[in-house]
C-alpha cells in the first residue's frame, strides 16, 4: 500500500473536524470526503467535511465551514483553506509537498497506487463464460477485457481476486453442437459415399443444424481420425435392432431408418467442447487473459452440485409448485402455462417468482445457474461479480434474488454489463469471418490491430455504452487515437532517460525538486498524485474505463510540458549546464514513465520503450 496524499488529507479533515465537535457521531465522520474540486481554478482538493457534520453538531454549514478553514489553513501541507458554497471547504497545498510525491512514486514503483481499500477481501470476477459452441468474437472480447481489466484493479485496490470463466457444457445448445460435430465427422468418413450435406442430413436425422461454421471442420476430421467410421449413423432398413441398440439417441433418426447411438453423439460433443475450450483458452491467451479457474456446468451436474442447491432452497421453504402469469410481449423460454416447481424470488427483490423445474420436471437453466454462484460462495468468496452481455440484462434480477436467497444475504452479486461492440473499417461495418461464417472473431480483430490497441480501445468507453471499432483509427499515429497518444506518452519518457544514460532510481529518489516550478511541471505532478485515488474510485465504481481515462489526461499533460520544452529552452528536460533542475525533471520524468506503466498494467496492455 502506498502513499495517498487523499486519504491524507481526509484523515487531516477529520481530524480537524472531530476537534472542533468533539461529541460528532462516528457515522458523520465517516461520511467525510476529500476530493479534486469541480472546476481546478478553486483549489486542489475540496471537502465536504461542514455539510455532514453541520446537523450533528447543531452548528449553521457556513459557520462551521469557517471555523474548520481556520484550523486546515495551519497544516503544514496547506497553503489555502476558504469556506466554498453551502458547507464545503477548498484547500490549496502547498508546492512542496505536492513535489513528495515524485519521490513517493520512484520508491515503490508500479506499486503506487496500491491500496487496501479492498481489506483482501475474496472477490470472484467471472467474465467471458463463453459458450464452446465456436470461436470467440468481438462481443466476447469487450467482456473479456472489461473483466479482465476490472480484476486487475481490484487487485490493485486490496481484494483477493479469482478471474473465473464458467464453461456453459451443458444444456440444448451443446446438444446441437454435437449433432453440428457429428454431421462433420459423417462427411470426413463419406461413409459408401452417401451424401452428407447439411440439407440431406437435417431431413435423415430431423434435426436442425445451428452451427455450420468452418471450424467444426477439424473437429469432424479429428473424430474420423480417431475412430474411423466406427461412430457411423447406420441404415436400419428391414434390419431387427439388437436389444441394446433400441434406444436411438433421437427418435426422428430411427423413424427415418438411421440409427444413432447416444454414445456417439456423446463422443461428438465431447470432443468438440474440448477442442473449441482449447481453441478459447488460446484466443485468450492472444489478448492476455489468464483465468484461475474454468467451473464446468456440466461437473456442477453431474456431481449433484444442481439438486443440492434445489434442496437447499426447498429446505429453506422458498419453493412451491404453481403457474406464472403469462408474460406481456416476448414469452421466455421458462414459461409454462402449466404447474411447475418455482423459486419464490419475489421475496428477495425480483419481479416475479421464477421456475426452477420443468412440468416434465427437468431443470431450468436458472437452476443450474444458482448451482454455480452457489459453488463459489462455498469455496469462500465474499463478493460475487459477473460480466455479462447486455442482451442478459432481464436475467439480472433474478440472479442476484437468488445469490441472497442462497448466502442468507451475506454474499453480494453484482453484475456489470456490455453493450455491444460495431467493428468499422473505412467507414463501413465489418461484419464477416470466413472461418466462423458469420461473425468478425477475436482471433480477426487481434491479428489485424494487434493486442494492446484491442485491449485499450475496449476500454475507453463505460461498458454498458454502445461503441464503434474503427479499425483505421486505432492504428493511426495521432493524438486522435488515445492508444497511440499514451504510449507515445511512454515512449518520449523512455526516450528522455535513455539519453541521461537512464539513471538510477535511487540517484532521481535524492534529486531536490526545488527547479520544477513551471505550471506545466506542477500540472503533471498534481495528476500523478491523483493515481491513488483514481484506483480507488474506479474500483469502488467497478468502471476500468476510468483507468483509460486517467491515463489519457496524464500523457496529455506530459505533452504539453514536452513541447513548453520545445518552446522555451529553459524547460528542456536535460540542461547540460544547470545539473540540478536535469536531475528533478528526469525524476519527473521517470515518475511519469512509472504511473503510465502501472494504469496500462492495470488494463493488460504492454507499454513500448519506442515508437517507430
Amino acid at each position: 500500500m502506498t502513499e495517498n496524499i487523499f486519504t491524507l488529507l481526509t484523515q487531516e479533515v477529520r481530524g480537524a473536524l472531530a476537534a472542533l465537535v468533539p461529541d460528532l457521531p462516528p457515522e458523520a465522520l465517516a461520511r467525510v470526503q476529500v476530493e479534486p474540486p469541480r472546476d481546478a481554478a478553486h483549489g486542489d482538493m475540496a471537502t465536504n467535511a461542514a455539510l455532514v457534520a453541520a446537523k450533528p453538531a447543531r452548528m449553521p454549514p457556513q459557520k462551521l465551514a469557517a471555523a474548520l478553514s481556520e484550523r486546515l489553513a495551519a497544516l503544514p501541507m496547506v497553503s489555502e483553506a476558504s469556506p466554498a458554497g453551502p458547507g464545503f471547504v477548498n484547500l490549496r497545498l502547498q508546492e512542496d509537498f505536492l513535489r513528495t510525491q515524485v519521490p513517493a512514486v520512484l520508491r515503490v514503483g508500479e506499486r503506487f497506487g496500491d491500496s487496501g481499500l479492498g481489506a483482501n477481501v475474496k472477490a470472484n470476477v467471472e467474465y467471458v463464460s463463453a459458450n464452446p459452441t465456436g470461436p470467440m468474437h468481438v462481443g466476447h472480447c469487450r467482456g473479456a477485457v472489461v473483466g479482465d481489466a476490472l480484476a486487475n484493479l481490484l487487485a490493485k485496490a486490496g481484494w483477493a481476486v479469482t478471474k473465473e470463466y464458467y464453461v456453459n457444457d451443458a444444456g440444448n445448445q451443446v446438444i446441437a453442437l454435437g449433432w453440428a460435430a457429428y454431421w462433420r465427422y459423417l462427411r470426413a468418413v463419406t461413409l459408401n459415399g452417401e451424401d452428407w450435406t447439411a440439407e440431406a442430413t437435417e431431413r435423415r436425422f430431423g434435426v436442425t443444424l445451428q452451427y455450420r461454421g468452418d471450424y467444426l471442420v477439424a473437429v469432424g476430421e479429428a473424430l474420423a481420425e480417431r475412430f474411423g467410421d466406427s461412430l457411423a449413423a447406420r441404415r436400419m432398413e428391414g434390419e431387427k435392432l439388437p436389444a441394446e441398440e433400441t434406444l436411438s439417441a433421437f427418435a426422428p433418426a430411427l423413424e427415418r431408418g438411421w440409427l444413432v447411438k447416444t454414445a456417439w453423439l456423446d463422443t461428438a460433443r465431447e470432443t468438440a467442447v474440448a477442442m473449441m475450450m482449447a481453441e478459447i483458452r488460446e484466443d485468450l491467451a492472444l489478448l492476455g487473459v489468464k483465468q484461475d479457474v474454468f467451473l464446468s456446468e456440466r461437473a456442477l451436474v453431474e456431481a449433484g452440485s444442481v439438486e443440492g442447491a434445489v434442496r437447499l432452497l426447498e429446505d429453506r421453504g422458498l419453493l412451491y409448485e404453481g403457474v406464472l402469469e403469462p408474460p406481456k410481449g416476448k414469452t421466455p423460454d421458462d414459461w409454462e402455462p402449466r404447474p411447475q416447481t418455482l423459486f419464490r424470488a419475489t421475496d428477495f427483490g425480483d419481479d416475479v417468482d421464477r421456475p426452477l423445474r420443468k412440468s416434465d420436471g427437468s431443470n431450468t437453466y436458472f437452476a443450474n445457474d444458482i448451482a454455480c454462484h452457489a459453488d463459489k460462495i462455498g469455496r469462500g468468496h465474499e463478493l460475487l461479480i459477473d460480466v455479462w452481455g447486455a442482451d442478459h440484462g432481464g436475467y439480472v434480477s433474478r440472479m442476484q434474488a437468488a445469490v441472497r436467497a442462497v448466502s442468507d444475504g451475506k454474499v453480494p452479486l453484482e453484475i456489470v454489463l456490455c453493450q455491444i461492440v460495431h467493428v468499422m473499417k473505412a467507414g463501413e461495418p465489418v461484419r464477416m469471418s470466413k472461418r466462423a461464417g458469420t461473425y468478425v472473431t477475436l482471433r480477426d480483430l487481434i491479428e489485424e490491430v494487434g493486442r494492446d490497441a484491442v485491449r485499450f480501445t475496449m476500454l475507453t468507453r463505460k461498458s454498458d455504452a454502445q461503441m464503434e471499432f474503427d479499425l483505421d483509427k486505432v492504428v493511426e499515429q495521432t493524438r486522435d487515437n488515445p492508444v497511440f497518444y499514451v504510449q507515445y506518452a511512454h515512449a518520449r519518457c523512455r526516450s528522455v532517460l535513455r539519453q541521461a544514460g537512464d539513471p538510477a532510481v535511487a540517484d532521481l529518489v535524492s534529486a531536490p525538486l526545488d527547479a520544477l516550478m513551471d505550471p506545466a511541471e506542477m500540472a503533471l505532478i498534481r495528476r500523478i498524485a491523483a493515481w491513488p485515488r483514481t484506483v480507488e474510485a474506479a474500483a469502488t465504481a467497478r468502471e476500468p474505463h476510468r483507468i483509460a481515462f486517467y491515463l489519457q489526461d496524464l500523457a496529455g499533460d506530459f505533452h504539453v510540458l514536452w513541447n513548453r520544452g520545445r518552446d522555451d529552452s529553459t524547460l528542456r528536460f536535460i540542461r547540460a549546464e544547470d545539473p540540478e533542475a536535469t536531475r528533478a525533471r528526469l525524476a519527473l520524468v521517470a515518475a511519469t514513465a512509472t504511473v503510465i506503466r502501472s494504469g496500462l498494467g492495470v488494463m493488460g496492455v504492454t507499454p513500448v520503450e519506442e515508437m517507430r
